[in-house]
């Protein structure tokens, strides 16, 4: 390869848990050459060149834990690879993704290194990964670079490809409470949040309790008028028009200012309020029977309009709209004032994370402007005050200012509608005030609000609307999740999956398995097919009907792949055979420290994305999965064939649990209690052999249904049933729980 040049040589797609972090990530190999011999500090200018173009990367705090960490790097010098993984990063961030995770490891190769970023949308990271390339050399080679011209892309890519403003922060609501989402759609905002029988999915901020015909009401104005004024919700008077003519008779009965509007439009297109002659009130008709399949002409309630979020009945957020001015100077038009008096607000632009929108001179805004005898074109006196929009952005956060009766209304509007979350749009001079006492009105009731204006308002208190519509969706206690078991290891896997399910299967409940054997729905095969893998488990947590999943995994699909699901309830390795394993392709080594990948590093994997409320189920007599007990969040159950095994002695002693081998009986160990299921040759998947690796495959099982919970009976029926061809081995199952005679006083089985 050429001098000071970086070639990609693989990237990898890490969709879930992996050896590096927990979030999905891209892991890419890279070949610095001969840039192996030149860190940071032998590169003349480079430091300089990269803090002109990212100055933010003063942020970056990098291995010294302080603000200016990765800068200090680099002036004492720091390799190319390092250096592309904080400019990507902060590529990534400047067009608008959250701050993400990265490391860069050597590999076995001199001057190959495996660079790992956030991977928040695979085109996005790719993308951010070419520019930050690119903008790498141009820095070491002294040439010029146009970072504006560059991150222009990546920014349109992140505005289309990433989650709106609305769906993250209900995704982020649910993960700060813990409960897992998966994206449904590559470029959309349809979120599933849990797995199983336990999610719920939402679409921006609609849900899945967001009733067809609710939103449909929601969409004809003019039925959403009657039905939600029979139940006393005051509304503006006013009828549907069918012509210029019929909307100028509606205007004169009404004998007032009015407002066209189309009755099934959205976002205040087409809406033109205080429209007082015929002239106006056609001209309002000709653009608002284009918006929607129909025009209302209703009374204009004098006031500001707001707009109350309503999630679950309950009042959560509240705005108010602003007037929009410019002050004449006698030399400016009306255009140019609006430009550099309004839309120099930085709040203001196109994408939706900017809270206020870009003011142009639509039809609405010409229509005020003639009113004053103006156009876009005119020139005001200085101090001349020129309306330009009435109601335009919902700016300023009024929430702790309604009165409870308005709130109390907005409520009963949502519920009349029928809508989980509405925003409910109502005209009024102070909204402190009850409506009855100064005429005020509501004017529509809307599905799938817009978030943006309460969790980013203009002026004043974001409100946590995600945290309120999470809530809605799950309650107290509950985490979106079902009882999930994942298992790993060299040897085994298969076999103990397919027991574990079973176990499950026997006790009652809907289980779902995904294996090397394919995809199993309780009892019935849906995949013949290898489905140990990130696919396989992922397709168990999208299906509704599963109340336990089962998903095994080997040390190919954590490498290369990923774990398919965030946390697990019981997460078993069964042993760690090096030797048996050709992992060549990942540049996998026995040994190496942090450095370098590990078969440790890979299973450990495994154990790190236990539940704090979970158990790792391990294998004491293999000495390296015995001793990542240490890294469980939540509990550790040992299994062991060999019944004097030390780990498993001292692991007893300290009251914990254990399954293990006594007098040729499956047994359960706690502390000095013990429980004695049922002898080895009972179990037909240990047979007559009774071959350790055999033994060891039912004890993990075994360790697993207790750490579910499951019941003495449930277990050893499930255990001496496992492989037969039975019907319906349900009925095996006692018709009355009995006492297991033990030697000992029987060990409570705490779930």
């Amino acid at each position: 390869m050429n001098k000071k040049d970086i070639v990609f040589l693989d990237t990898i797609s890490l969709r879930g848990p992996n050896i590096w972090t927990y979030p999905p990530v891209i892991e890419t190999w890279i070949d610095i050459g001969e840039l192996e011999d030149f860190p940071s500090n032998k590169i003349p200018g480079l430091y300089e060149r990269l803090t002109a173009w990212l100055p933010s990367l003063v942020d970056h705090r990098c291995n010294y834990g302080e603000h200016g960490g990765f800068l200090r790097r680099l002036r004492e010098g720091t390799w190319s690879g390092h250096i592309l993984e904080h400019v990507v990063l902060e590529l990534m961030t400047l067009a608008g993704l959250p701050d993400g995770f990265g490391r860069t490891r050597e590999t076995t190769t001199r001057g190959v290194y495996k660079l790992v970023v956030s991977n928040f949308h695979e085109e996005v990271t790719r993308m951010a990964l070419e520019i930050g390339r690119e903008l790498l050399l141009a820095a070491i080679n002294d040439q010029p670079f146009d970072l504006a011209e560059a991150i222009r892309p990546l920014r349109r890519r992140v505005d289309r490809k990433y989650l709106g403003p609305s769906t993250a922060a209900i995704v982020n609501a649910a993960e700060a409470r813990k409960i897992p989402h998966i994206r449904l759609l590559d470029d959309g905002n349809l979120v599933q949040l849990g797995y199983g029988a336990a999610m719920r999915r939402i679409w921006t901020a609609e849900t899945d309790q967001t009733s067809a015909i609710a939103e449909t009401i929601s969409r004809d104005k003019d039925l959403t008028k009657s039905l939600i004024s029979s139940c006393g919700v005051p509304v503006p008077e006013g009828r549907e028009v069918s012509s210029a003519d019929d909307a100028w008779d509606a205007a004169e009965d009404i004998d007032g200012p009015v407002v066209v509007k189309p009755t099934d439009g959205n976002h205040g297109r087409g809406v033109f309020i205080d429209l007082t002659t015929r002239e106006e009130v056609a001209k309002a008709y000709a653009i608002a029977v284009e918006e929607g399949s129909g025009v209302l002409v209703e009374r204009s309630i004098q006031g500001i309009e707001h707009r109350l979020l309503v999630v679950g009945g309950k009042l959560v957020a509240a705005n108010r709209s602003d007037l929009i001015t410019v002050t004449g100077d006698g030399k400016s038009t009306v255009q140019s004032l609006i430009d550099s008096q309004v839309n120099t607000d930085p709040r203001r632009g196109d994408t939706e994370l900017h809270p206020l929108s870009i003011i142009r001179l639509d039809t609405a805004a010409r229509i005020e402007l003639e009113r004053q005898g103006l156009s876009g074109d005119s020139v005001p006196a200085a101090g001349r005050e020129v309306l330009i929009q009435r109601n335009a952005n919902h700016a300023f956060d009024c929430t702790d200012e309604v009165h409870p009766e308005n709130a109390a209304t907005a409520s009963l509007a949502a519920r009349i509608v029928g809508l989980d979350i509405a925003g409910i749009d109502l005209v009024c001079q102070d909204i402190s005030k009850p409506l009855a006492e100064q005429g005020g009105a509501v004017v529509e009731v809307n599905a799938g609000p817009s978030l943006l204006m309460h969790i980013k308002p203009g002026i004043g208190k974001p409100r946590p609307v995600g945290q309120a519509i999470v809530d809605n969706l799950f309650a107290a206690g509950e985490s979106g999740r079902v009882p999930l078991v994942g298992i790993t290891g060299t040897h085994g896997k298969t076999p103990v999956a397919r027991l574990v399910a079973h176990l499950v299967y026997i006790a009652g409940k809907h289980v779902g398995l995904a294996c090397t054997d394919g995809i199993f729905l309780d009892r019935r095969q849906v995949q013949k097919s290898d489905a140990a893998n990130w696919a396989g488990g992922h397709r168990l947590l999208l299906n509704r009907t599963i109340r336990t999943a089962v998903v095994e995994n080997g040390a190919r699909t954590i490498l290369g792949e990923g774990l398919a699901y965030d946390r697990c309830s019981v997460g078993i390795v069964t042993n760690i055979v090096p030797e048996a394993e050709n992992l060549e392709r990942w540049d996998v080594q026995p040994t190496g420290g942090e450095y370098y990948t590990t078969h440790r590093s890979i299973y450990r994997t495994q154990v790190d994305v236990v539940l704090p409320a979970g158990y790792a189920v391990l294998n004491a007599d293999d000495a390296m999965v015995a001793e990542m007990a240490e890294l469980c969040d939540g509990q550790v159950i040992f299994f062991a064939v060999d019944a004097g095994n030390a780990v498993m002695a001292a692991h007893l002693a300290a009251g914990k649990r254990g399954v293990y081998v006594a007098d040729g009986r499956i047994t359960l160990g706690s502390g000095s209690d013990e429980i004695r299921l049922c002898r080895l040759g009972d179990v037909p998947h240990i047979g007559k052999a009774k071959k350790p690796a055999d033994v060891a495959n039912v004890l993990a099982a075994v360790a697993a249904g207790w750490a579910l919970g499951l019941t003495q009976e449930v277990i050893v029926t499930g255990i001496k049933t496992f492989g037969l061809d039975i019907h319906d081995p349900l009925a095996l199952l006692p018709q009355r729980t009995k006492k297991t005679p033990t030697a000992k006083k029987p060990a409570t089985l705490r779930k």
